[in-house]
């Protein structure tokens, strides 16, 4: 009686703690996920948290929406003589301003997971560094496509069309996703460096509005004056909107095609190591 009780005593004896890290140890990790699958694992939060509120969606319907509708109709009689002459200019360049402003909620969306702690546990994990701020980036991707594809839908029922046909609108869109994701890691930036989202949203609009309106969105740089013009075209979104303008008109604009991806190159290089500088060091 006493043996089966010993040999019971020791089968429910507990483990220590270095048996378990020994058992823990002899077992085979599973492999480290690639950089790739932990980004779009990222991409899929951000999507997800659309899904769960979807009152962000509001800045790619109803604004890019107002914009158009505004611009055409209020000033296109007075710059090009009727507002379906003038859409055929400014379609593109509101598409291009409407995605540009919104950029700035990748910065907002990073802040507020800074507050949340979120970004602690984040950094504990064993996966590409980056990945988390990619993921970020490829989930406003799809905010930014559902922007361009309302924008295009309104501006057919305006009377756009776009020369181009279908593959010069799909060139149009990716190039301006290209520069959109590069353009976004300037927000990553002031989302990680400012202390609340809305300093975040008043020093990104302090840089997008001069940015946009400051362009060739609405009207040709050529009736401005000449210390302006400097400026305006030399712009990054005034070769982003003449790049997409002239690919959706047919046309092959090689010079605004290569300076808008010379930008985005330049945005990632410059901002893209200072945003990871900041994210290891939070």
């Amino acid at each position: 009686m006493s043996t089966a009780t010993s040999t019971e005593t020791r089968e429910l004896a507990p483990v220590s703690t270095e048996s378990l890290a020994a058992l823990l140890v002899a077992k085979e990790r599973p492999p480290r996920p690639s950089s790739l699958s932990t980004s779009l694992a990222f991409g899929w939060r951000a999507v997800l948290k659309i899904k769960h509120v979807p009152e962000q969606l509001f800045d790619v319907t109803a604004f890019p929406i107002m914009n158009l509708l505004m611009f055409t109709y209020l000033f296109g009689g007075a710059l090009a003589g009727s507002p379906t002459d003038y859409i055929q200019f400014v379609l593109p360049g509101i598409l291009v301003m409407s995605v540009v402003m919104i950029t700035m909620y990748t910065g907002v969306s990073v802040n507020i997971d800074i507050e949340k702690g979120v970004f602690d546990r984040f950094r504990s994990l064993p996966i590409w560094r980056p990945s988390a701020m990619v993921g970020y980036l490829l989930g406003d991707a799809l905010r930014y496509t559902i922007a361009s594809v309302i924008m295009l839908c309104m501006g057919l029922l305006l009377g756009y069309r776009a020369d181009g046909g279908f593959m010069g609108v799909v060139a149009g869109i990716a190039l301006l996703l290209v520069f959109s994701f590069a353009f976004s890691w300037i927000w990553t930036m002031l989302g990680l460096l400012l202390r609340t989202e809305k300093s975040v949203m008043s020093v990104s609009m302090m840089v997008i509005f001069p940015l946009t309106f400051l362009s060739n969105v609405f009207v040709d740089p050529r009736t401005m004056p000449g210390w302006l013009q400097a400026f305006v075209n030399n712009s990054p979104v005034t070769h982003l909107a003449s790049a997409v303008r002239g690919l959706m008109a047919g046309e092959w604009p090689a010079a605004d095609v290569m300076w808008t991806l010379g930008w985005s190159a330049l945005f990632v290089v410059v901002f893209g190591p200072v945003t990871m500088r900041l994210y290891n060091r939070k």
